[in-house]
């Protein structure tokens, strides 16, 4: 048995397992996150949060595939891999892959050292241009990542703590398709970390234990430490706090005027800057030909 005080219950396998699905199931239909035979991309790291969602969702009879970028983190990038790999084998499902050390010889490491960036930094500038360029160059209207609800009160947390209105309007469940942007949704916002570590347990789903080396002494843990402490004193209180916001809070933080996208003069991918995207710019100054990025995709070498 496992006990959710926030939900007042107890849950054996069978059911937890059919009780986190309708969870899923319950926020895919409240925020109008997919259609009936509508395809979806997820993007998985080899970590129980996106492996689950995928296992939910091919469950629930969605036609979903998978994206794995290989950061080239030594070997947590091989293992994470592997993870994803087994798991798409498993399942009888696509995966794609777009490699690092594959395409520029080198990984995350180097090219942060390169351009004397932080690495999460630089992470996020790759993974979030790859995941785009992915969904575009395979035709997925929409793109799921794995954020579950501890990642999400602990972003809006640090968001407010900050006081960033623009990123507070933007974090929502589920952001609409804008000018070369797929639209982006998340389906395990109501399901807590030690939730989809409980539904993976169950279904055999194995997935790479160890958090990104490079992830350690980043804010957000602290703000979820801090976070959790509170749930242990008021069970429920999470939940209360991000639903709460996205149903009500987050209208009033609308943007007056929406930052407008161009096209990337280099690789033609939507950017908020006047001419390159920071991708682009990121690759040039390391460089490295962005361009490359796309033999992920489209199957072609570039010399």
């Amino acid at each position: 048995m496992l006990e959710l005080r926030r939900h007042k219950a107890a849950f054996c396998k069978d059911h937890l397992l059919e009780h986190l699905q309708n969870q899923v199931r319950k926020t895919i239909k409240e925020f109008k996150m997919l259609q009936s035979g509508e395809r979806v991309l997820i993007a998985v790291s080899g970590g129980k949060d996106s492996l689950a969602l995928w296992d939910i969702l091919l469950d629930l009879g969605f036609l979903a595939e998978g994206l794995y970028i290989d950061l080239g983190i030594f070997n947590y990038s091989q293992t994470s891999r592997e993870k994803c790999e087994n798991f798409a084998r498993y399942k009888g499902a696509k995966l794609y892959v777009a490699s690092l050390p594959e395409m520029y010889d080198i990984g995350l490491e180097t090219i942060g050292r390169g351009v004397s960036r932080p690495f999460c930094s630089v992470c996020g500038i790759i993974k979030r241009y790859t995941m785009n360029l992915g969904a575009m160059k395979k035709d997925f209207p929409v793109l799921a990542t794995g954020h579950n609800m501890d990642d999400e009160v602990s972003a809006l947390l640090g968001n407010l703590l900050q006081w960033k209105p623009g990123y507070l309007y933007r974090q929502a469940p589920h952001l609409p398709p804008r000018q070369g942007l797929v639209r982006k949704i998340k389906p395990l916002c109501r399901l807590t970390e030690r939730e989809t570590a409980a539904y993976c347990f169950i279904k055999g789903i194995d997935y790479i234990l160890e958090e990104c080396p490079k992830a350690r002494g980043a804010t957000s843990i602290t703000y979820k430490e801090v976070l959790n402490r509170l749930e242990k004193e008021s069970p429920g209180i999470k939940d209360q706090f991000y639903l709460g916001f996205v149903r009500k809070g987050r209208y009033y933080f609308k943007e007056e005027e929406e930052i407008k996208l161009n096209k990337c003069s280099f690789c033609g991918q939507p950017t908020g800057a006047p001419e390159n995207c920071s991708f682009c710019g990121l690759m040039d100054k390391a460089g490295l030909d962005p361009l490359k990025i796309t033999e992920a995709f489209d199957g072609k070498k570039r010399g």
